[in-house]
């Protein structure tokens, strides 16, 4: 098997995440606004030290273990985000995505962009058959990305996960390789 190094789309890289990445991971980890819908609330530079070096010899599509893309322009190498990719352990023909922007790069095309890229990569290169995504009901902005790349809301979770204090409801989101491939014809 080939070592992962790097996908490409018009404008991003999707990457290893490497030590220069460090400062940025430690910012957009600590914005509150890009927190909000997210599981965690901070992290530390220490702990943002081990996260990069315990994927330094992680792959993608390994069963039961998430993967996280580095987002970086093409153009400079800026890392401004990252990407989650989970094969299921029990069914490695299914995966979960997630996705994070640094707050001065949202709104500008590079989630759908990074999402799309991703996906390209999961159904035809891991062969993937089914994808999904859960979000938290209150965040319209990755649910309207979601909806533009053609995912399908499946289910309505109501208080269905513990966040920041609060029971939260969740959408999930699914996709078919099957429902991509015509969507990329």
């Amino acid at each position: 098997m080939t070592r992962f190094e790097s996908l490409n789309s018009d404008r991003l890289l999707l990457r290893r995440f490497a030590d220069g990445d460090l400062p940025t991971l430690v910012a957009y980890r600590n914005d509150p606004a890009v927190a909000r819908y997210q599981s965690w609330s901070s992290l530390s530079e220490a702990a943002a030290r081990a996260f990069i070096n315990d994927l330094r010899d992680a792959e993608p599509g390994k069963r039961g273990e998430w993967f996280q893309f580095a987002i970086a322009l093409k153009a400079t190498n800026e890392h401004i985000g990252d990407c989650a990719l989970l094969v299921r352990a029990d069914d490695t023909q299914q995966a979960e995505i997630g996705y994070t922007l640094a707050r001065s790069h949202q709104g500008l095309g590079y989630g759908t962009e990074a999402v799309r890229c991703l996906l390209d990569y999961v159904f035809h290169e891991l062969e993937i058959r089914r994808v999904i995504a859960q979000v938290d009901c209150r965040n319209d902005r990755s649910v309207a990305l979601l909806e533009r790349l053609g995912f399908r809301r499946e289910g309505h979770f109501r208080q269905s996960f513990w966040l920041k204090g609060a029971w939260i409801d969740e959408y999930l989101y699914a996709m078919l390789a099957a429902e991509w491939r015509a969507l990329r014809m």
